[in-house]
């Protein structure tokens, strides 16, 4: 029988325990995939949230614990706007928002001027209510806070999907009544399952007057990798307040970012745990069943090195058999979640690249761990000793 004729009779001398052993194997690799998935994703999600704008850099408060709920004055966007090497700055206050008559829950919020670089951004016209219709108006991008509209709010595309709204509708917010005056649909996932409004309106609602969470900054196109350190340092020195990160960092070292991805591994870990050991016993199993056969095939000549390689390759090969099982498996789960209405506009809808190569590296090696003792076990057996037990 060929190398490969003895590693399958092996796996199928034992369908069910085989059947079993690929079940565990696969929703422990399966769990992984899908927690640091979610995890990543999140990530992935928030960070095109500035990418898709173009964003540099973005400055929050120093010494925030939570850079997402930090707190600045509102009149430094056009302090750093004004810095050498500074193209454009808007500021954002980002709150967490409810429509409970809708039962709808949990909604970023984001309140910005509706003057600004970054509401046109959007692909948005700014518009004033008149009576009970909404209506264009060029003149509402006027410079000045007075010019911002402050009852009309936008809503991302995933967002007016579950609402079921459509521009004009009225909309209740703290018992405020608010009318749609938009829908946008955004490169990221997060901003369209999220809402817009006037920076003076969400301020007034939730009572942080005066106040922004953070402030995205475009550089000047003349301004490379080498420079940036410099002109964070110059927005810095606008206030010691200040806190300027590059976009990719002030989204790694977010403190929400960073328990989510260790929670994620902390969580599967367990999982992880019990796939190994239910991967250890079957292949001790397997190589104590088959003792006689194994001293057999050492008394016809075969190395020690060639027994051990059978042993491995059938755990490797339930292993690598599970991270399929258990990628395809997580990758349907995620499908579904992010196509739910509580989920709709946070998780993306499927595993990227990179969380498919460590679910193999993973199922991998716990294959490879989990043949070695039995591997060495093998090549310790004694033909006479092996025949005499198959006697």
């Amino acid at each position: 029988m060929s190398f490969l004729g003895f590693v399958f009779k092996s796996l199928l001398r034992r369908p069910f325990r085989t059947f079993l052993t690929l079940a565990a194997l696969a929703t422990a690799i399966g769990s992984v995939m899908a927690l640091v998935g979610v995890a990543d994703g999140f990530a992935d999600s928030f960070r095109s949230v500035y990418e898709s704008h173009r964003v540099d850099v973005v400055v929050s408060r120093q010494g925030s614990a939570d850079r997402l709920s930090s707190s600045l004055s509102d009149d430094f966007a056009e302090k750093i706007a004004g810095v050498d090497g500074v193209q454009k700055a808007a500021g954002v206050l980002l709150e967490t928002m409810s429509i409970e008559d809708r039962q709808i829950y949990g909604i970023p919020a984001m309140g910005m001027r509706t003057d600004s670089w970054l509401f046109a951004d959007y692909g948005l016209t700014p518009v004033v209510t008149s009576g009970d219709s909404v209506e264009a108006n060029a003149d509402a991008a006027k410079s000045g806070s007075d010019a911002e509209p402050k009852d009309v709010l936008y809503l991302g595309q995933n967002l007016a999907d579950r609402m079921q709204a459509k521009v004009g509708d009225a909309v209740d917010l703290f018992d405020e009544p608010f009318t749609v005056g938009g829908v946008f649909q955004s490169g990221s996932v997060w901003e369209n399952g999220s809402m817009i409004m006037s920076l003076k309106a969400l301020q007034r609602l939730t009572g942080r007057e005066g106040q922004l969470t953070y402030i995205n900054v475009v550089l000047d196109d003349m301004v490379d990798q080498s420079e940036l350190e410099s002109v964070v340092e110059r927005i810095e020195s606008v206030d010691p307040k200040l806190l300027a990160l590059a976009t990719d960092e002030f989204v790694r070292t977010d403190t929400r970012m960073q328990m989510a991805s260790s929670m994620a591994w902390m969580t599967s870990a367990i999982a992880l745990l019990v796939g190994a050991i239910g991967t250890l016993n079957t292949m001790m199993t397997s190589v104590l069943e088959r003792t006689g056969e194994i001293g057999i095939l050492r008394a016809i000549g075969w190395p020690t090195r060639r027994v051990a390689a059978i042993i491995f390759w059938e755990s490797v090969f339930l292993s690598l058999v599970a991270t399929l099982i258990g990628g395809i498996g997580a990758a349907g789960l995620l499908y579904l979640l992010s196509n739910h209405s509580a989920a709709a506009g946070v998780l993306q809808p499927s595993i990227a690249p990179a969380v498919w190569l460590r679910g193999a590296m993973i199922g991998l090696g716990i294959g490879v761990i989990g043949a070695l003792i039995p591997a060495y076990r093998a090549t310790q057996l004694h033909p006479t000793e092996a025949l005499r037990h198959q006697g």
